[in-house]
């Protein structure tokens, strides 16, 4: 029997945001020597259907393609009722649930296409998802979540939802801020410091490393690079 993701061929494009933990943004900052402040609104992205895969799917490793593949931890909110331009106090009535998700990036494919993320962030099987949703009732605060990523066994990223720059709320609003989200929309809600591209030297995954995702109270992703 095989676990697939709860969501495994979404509609839609996953929606994702970027710079969403203040400490994975300074380090950014830093790796790239840009002068970038902090963003006033969430800044978007999104990652193609065909990069979800399951909770304990190999991640495919193709050697010309994925030469910088990194990882990112992430809290998934999947919306259950739809709606266009949610006002912010209301936006916690369309969430359906929680769930666990890795924006796995490939970095330079991100850099050459013009500094945006799109290309980099939609290589096939770069999101493995799951491995199940978490209802919102049985969530108490998705705010106050210990999340961490490990590769063989050593921890890379290890954080709480609590420093997140922009909360749930505020993600939903601006989001479907003229922009109807429908029931199944998935938001990757940002990653944490200690991603690989800013580590001195960089480090990024290769064949046969085990990548593992944990969301306390949610779940745990396992996933092998390569077959």
């Amino acid at each position: 029997m095989k676990l697939l993701a709860p969501i495994p061929r979404p509609r839609k494009n996953v929606f994702c945001v970027g710079w969403n933990y203040v400490e994975h943004f300074e380090e950014g900052k830093r790796a790239l020597k840009h002068t970038q402040e902090l963003p006033s609104h969430p800044a978007f992205f999104s990652k193609v259907p065909t990069t979800v895969i399951g909770p304990y799917d190999a991640i495919p490793f193709d050697p010309e393609v994925n030469q910088t593949l990194d990882w990112e931890a992430e809290l998934g909110v999947i919306i259950g009722r739809g709606g266009r331009s949610i006002a912010e106090p209301d936006a916690m009535k369309h969430v359906f649930g929680y769930t666990v998700v890795n924006d796995v990036s490939v970095r330079y494919i991100q850099r050459r296409h013009g500094g945006q993320w799109f290309k980099g962030k939609s290589v096939d099987g770069t999101c493995p998802m799951g491995p199940w949703i978490s209802t919102a009732d049985d969530v108490p605060d998705p705010h106050q979540l210990r999340i961490a990523s490990r590769v063989n066994g050593d921890t890379k990223q290890d954080s709480n939802t609590n420093c997140m720059y922009f909360k749930i709320p505020r993600i939903v609003a601006e989001l479907s801020y003229g922009l109807t989200l429908e029931p199944g929309d998935i938001i990757a809600t940002g990653t944490p410091a200690g991603v690989g591209h800013a580590r001195t030297p960089p480090e990024f995954m290769k064949a046969g490393d085990m990548l593992e995702t944990e969301v306390y109270g949610i779940g745990l992703l396992r996933n092998r690079i390569g077959k």
